[in-house]
C-alpha cells in the first residue's frame, strides 16, 4: 500500500489551491515528458484513464499500437514551489500501461521495477541509491540561448565571490527542500561553473523519481538567475566532467546486506559478490550508464572521472569505491555513471549486473589501492586492470554481447535503445568536426 491515497491527493488539490497537474513520465533516452490536465479531470487521472499517443514517444510503440494509458504514482505527488495564483501547478510521476492495462515494457520506470521484483525473489527488500549529480551553469545570451560564457572562475568547494553560482544554487536547495528533499551539502565542483547537489538516498525507485524532479528543478531555477544549467558529461575541453556517483546498497528489512562486522573490511560476502558482478558487467552497461557520444570525452584519465576497471576502499580513482561509512551506511559507490544517463535504466543494469556476481558466486578481484592514473600499460596489465569502452561505439559493441545486460533492459528497450545510439553514433561517425578543419585543412 502507497501512503497516498485518492482522498490525500484531493485534500493536498484544495489545500495548496493546485489547478493544474502534470502527469510525468520518462522516455527511453530519459527526457522528462509530461501531459498537463486541468484539475477538473484529475478524477479521470485517478481511475487510470488518461490515454496518450505512444507511439510519438522516443521508444515507445509504433503508430498502429500506439494508446498507451497513465497510471499515476499515487506517493509522487509534489507542488512546484515556483508557481502560484491561479496556475499553481502540481505533478505526479506516472507509470504507462498498455490498453490491455498491463505494464507496458518500454516503460524505463516498469522495467526498474521488474528488476527490483527479481532482487526481491532473491530476498533482499530494498536496493538504496543516493546519488551525486553535477552540472554546469552558463549565462544566456540575449536571446535567452545558452552560451560557453560561465558565470564564475570558481574551484572545489570555494565560495562567494569566486564562486558567483552560490546564489543560483542556494535557490536551488530552498526550492528542492520546500518540495520535500532532504539535502545533505551543495558545493562548487573542482571546474569552473561546475556545480553539485547531494540528497538523501532513497530506495531506488523513489531515488530515480527524485533525479529526474531534481533536474528539472535545477533548470527551471538556473534560468530564474540567466543561467543554462547543463546535465552534459563534458561541456569544456580541458575541465573536469560532470559525474553522477551512485551509491548503492541491497538491505534485507532493517539489515544492510553489505555489512558484516566480522567480514573483511567489515564487508559481508554479498558485497563482495555484488561488486565483483558490476565489474564483470561494467563494460557492457557503460552503454547505458555513459549513453552519450560527449559521455566518453569524460570517461579519460586526468580529470578525476574513472577510466579503469578496477576497486578500492582507499582512493578515488578506481571506477568502484568503498566509502568508509559501516553499520546501516555501508555502501558501494559506482563512480563511473554520468548525469546524461536514464536513471531508471541505469539503476537497473547496475542492480542487474550485482545480483549476477550473487547468483553466480563471483569472485572479486584484488582490490588496486596506488593511483591508477600513475600505473604504467605495463603494470596495469600485470594487475588484469582493464579500461572502460573508449566510445560510445565500442560501448554498444559491448552491450550487445552481454545476455545479462540485455536481460536487465528487456527485448522492446534494448532493441529501441540500441536502434537510437547507433544512429547517434553514425551521425557523429558522419559529421566533419571545427577540430578536423583546424588540424587538415592547411596541412593537406
Amino acid at each position: 500500500m502507497g501512503k497516498y491515497t485518492r482522498d490525500d491527493i484531493w485534500k493536498f488539490v484544495e489545500e495548496d489551491n493546485v489547478n493544474f497537474i502534470r502527469l510525468q513520465f520518462t522516455d527511453v533516452l530519459g527526457t522528462i515528458k509530461n501531459v498537463e490536465i486541468p484539475v477538473s479531470q484529475l478524477d479521470k487521472a485517478l481511475d487510470n484513464k488518461m490515454m496518450f499517443d505512444g507511439s510519438s514517444i522516443e521508444g515507445f510503440v509504433r503508430i498502429e499500437e500506439s494508446d498507451m494509458y497513465l497510471f499515476p504514482d499515487l506517493d509522487t505527488w509534489m507542488v512546484f514551489p515556483w508557481t502560484t495564483g491561479k496556475g499553481k501547478v502540481a505533478r505526479l510521476i506516472c507509470d504507462i500501461s498498455k490498453a490491455d492495462g498491463t505494464p507496458f515494457e518500454g516503460d524505463p520506470r516498469n522495467n526498474l521495477k521488474r528488476v527490483l521484483k527479481e532482487m526481491e525473489e532473491m530476498g533482499f527488500t530494498h536496493f538504496n541509491l543516493g546519488p551525486e549529480p553535477e552540472f554546469f551553469l552558463f549565462k544566456l545570451d540575449h536571446n535567452l540561448q545558452p552560451t560557453l560564457e560561465l558565470n564564475d572562475n570558481g574551484g572545489y568547494f570555494d565560495l562567494a565571490p569566486t564562486d558567483l553560482g552560490e546564489n543560483c544554487r542556494r535557490d536551488i536547495v530552498l526550492e528542492l527542500e520546500e518540495m520535500g528533499f532532504e539535502i545533505e551539502a551543495s558545493h562548487h565542483e573542482v571546474a569552473p561553473g561546475q556545480h553539485e547537489i547531494d540528497f538523501k538516498y532513497a530506495d531506488a525507485l523513489a531515488a530515480c523519481d527524485n533525479i529526474q524532479t531534481f533536474k528539472l528543478v535545477v533548470k527551471t531555477i538556473a534560468r530564474k538567475h540567466g543561467l543554462h544549467a547543463t546535465f552534459m558529461p563534458k561541456p569544456l575541453f580541458g575541465v573536469a566532467g560532470s559525474g553522477m556517483h551512485c551509491n548503492i546498497s541491497l538491505f534485507k528489512g532493517d539489515e544492510n546486506a553489505f555489512f558484516d562486522e566480522e567480514g573483511q573490511m567489515k564487508l559481508s560476502e554479498t558485497a563482495y559478490k555484488f561488486m565483483a558482478g558490476v565489474l564483470e558487467h561494467v563494460r557492457s552497461f557503460t552503454a547505458v550508464t555513459n549513453p552519450t557520444v560527449n559521455s566518453y570525452k569524460r570517461l579519460v584519465p586526468g580529470y578525476e572521472a574513472p577510466s579503469y576497471v578496477a576497486w578500492s576502499a582507499q582512493n578515488r580513482s578506481p571506477l568502484v569505491r568503498i566509502p568508509a561509512s559501516r553499520g546501516l551506511s555501508t555502501r558501494i559507490e559506482v563512480r563511473s555513471v554520468d548525469p546524461s544517463a536514464n536513471p531508471y535504466l541505469a539503476l537497473a543494469v547496475i542492480l542487474k549486473a550485482g545480483l549476477d556476481g550473487i547468483k553466480r558466486d563471483l569472485d572479486v578481484p584484488a582490490p588496486v589501492n596506488r593511483n591508477l592514473y600513475e600505473m604504467t600499460p605495463e603494470e596495469l596489465e600485470e594487475a588484469g586492470i582493464g579500461t572502460l569502452p573508449t566510445d560510445l561505439d565500442h560501448a554498444l559493441n559491448s552491450l550487445q554481447a552481454d545476455e545479462t545486460i540485455i536481460a536487465a533492459l528487456g527485448s522492446h528497450i534494448y532493441n529501441n535503445y540500441m536502434a537510437a545510439k547507433r544512429m547517434e553514433w553514425e551521425q557523429y561517425r558522419m559529421t566533419v568536426h571545427p577540430w578536423e578543419r583546424e588540424q587538415y585543412m592547411k596541412m593537406y
